[in-house]
């Protein structure tokens, strides 16, 4: 008890610290991916590089993969540290931030003389950093649950990543004067340069945090002991196996996401200044819809915030289903905007309400690694679609199923905030 105390006591006295040192991580991590945004910039540099769709579509189902997949083999393994920073340090720093470095070179060096190899290169750093970024995310997730309490959970997501939209702003500005102010392949190169330099930022922010040890945590077990274990949190809470179907069905009406941009080009002959411009809208909303949806989601718990979300999605297809000149664009970038904010606050959020704090690592692995399948595909069969139909229609697909996918959430799924988590322990 006198440790649980002491573990209290810790994490108020740090909390301020906590909360501005992980907002400067956290936002400026946001800043450098909007400079190379997957919604935007990558589907514009993999259009010079080739004229796939389909490769088009695998930029999210890579990060996707390399995101979601790896993070039940750690999980385990998180749950038995009680102190996670150092192992996030570690794997966040080298193989979650550096890729985007090699990526700049990889584009200076090879994309003029060999633009296949620059694009197997590309997909390949993508996966690395999408990697990193998964294997560390259990514990980075139950390091941010440690030092800010659940009431301010929502208010930290929707501060950092409205910061790091505002920023992203400025910088989508910037990413589009680069892109038409300097040659192929110069001006990615710069944009992925630039992001590099605020991931270190971002990262100095992370290693800055005051983790107070764990009261409780888990000892390691084998790998196979724990798998044959996970089915047992399935069995024991429907509630949160009916959050992973319509998130599931919610991530495939994200199909039409990574293609706006691209139908843009292709349909109204869209530039670098436009797409800068898009990618402003993009994180205008996000700036906007993050502080909102974050008092949201602590006031009012985070499936209304994933709901909102799913509908926003639906509206944006909608938009670009609709889109007669580039202006129906800007609707469909301010609507995708919103239903990535939902994401941003509450995809995580919500997962650490389904759990009780010895079991969350393996609850985070668990969810991401359940929805990896829909996420991964979804961008794949908007591809495929597109290649085999049009974008048209495509559109209206993702359209009815984020539909869905916001109807599941409403008549399905009960707020975990307001409902008795399940008995038992993970292993």
């Amino acid at each position: 008890m006198t440790e649980e105390l002491e573990f209290q006591r810790q994490v108020e006295s740090n909390f301020r610290w906590n909360f501005a040192v992980n907002t400067i991580d956290l936002s400026f991590y946001t800043f450098g991916f909007t400079l190379v945004s997957q919604s935007t910039i990558m589907p514009l540099l993999v259009s010079h590089l080739t004229p796939s769709k389909l490769l088009i579509g695998l930029i999210p189902a890579t990060y996707s993969l390399g995101f979601l997949l790896p993070q039940l083999l750690t999980a385990n393994f998180a749950e038995s540290l009680r102190r996670k920073l150092p192992f996030v340090k570690l794997v966040g720093g080298r193989a979650e931030r550096t890729p985007f470095l090699w990526i700049s070179l990889v584009l200076w060096l090879l994309a003029k003389p060999s633009p296949t190899l620059t694009m197997v290169a590309f997909f390949l750093l993508l996966a690395a950093t999408a990697a990193g970024n998964g294997v560390c995310t259990p514990a980075w997730y139950d390091l941010i649950a440690k030092v800010i309490p659940v009431s301010h959970r929502g208010l930290w997501s929707g501060v950092s990543n409205s910061l790091g939209a505002f920023m992203g702003i400025a910088g989508a500005y910037v990413a589009g004067r680069i892109l038409v102010g300097k040659p192929f392949p110069d001006n990615f190169a710069l944009c992925f340069l630039i992001t590099s330099a605020a991931m270190l930022i971002s990262w100095f922010g992370l290693a800055s945090n005051r983790e107070p040890v764990s009261p409780t945590f888990k000892p390691t077990i084998g790998l196979g002991s724990y798998f044959r274990q996970l089915p047992g949190v399935l069995r024991r809470d429907r509630n949160y196996v009916h959050f992973l179907i319509g998130r599931s069905v919610a991530n495939l009406g994200g199909m039409a996401a990574g293609f706006f941009m691209v139908y843009g080009v292709e349909r109204f002959s869209l530039g670098g200044a436009e797409a800068g411009a898009l990618t402003a809208v993009l994180v205008g909303s996000q700036a906007l819809m993050n502080l909102l949806l974050g008092n949201l989601g602590d006031r009012r718990g985070h499936k209304l915030v994933l709901m909102l979300g799913a509908f926003a999605m639906a509206l944006a297809a909608v938009a670009a289903w609709m889109a007669s000149s580039p202006a129906w664009l800007y609707v469909a970038f301010a609507l995708l905007g919103a239903g990535m904010a939902a994401d941003m606050v509450s995809g995580m959020n919500i997962i650490l309400e389904f759990c009780a704090p010895e079991d969350r690592p393996t609850y985070i692995g668990l969810t991401n690694t359940l929805l990896a399948p829909a996420k991964t595909l979804s961008p794949i069969l908007g591809g495929w679609l597109a290649t085999l139909v049009g974008y048209p229609p495509m559109f209206l697909v993702a359209l009815v199923v984020s539909v869905l996918g916001g109807l599941l959430y409403a008549a399905w799924v009960r707020e975990p905030r307001h409902n008795p988590q399940p008995g038992g322990q993970v292993n």
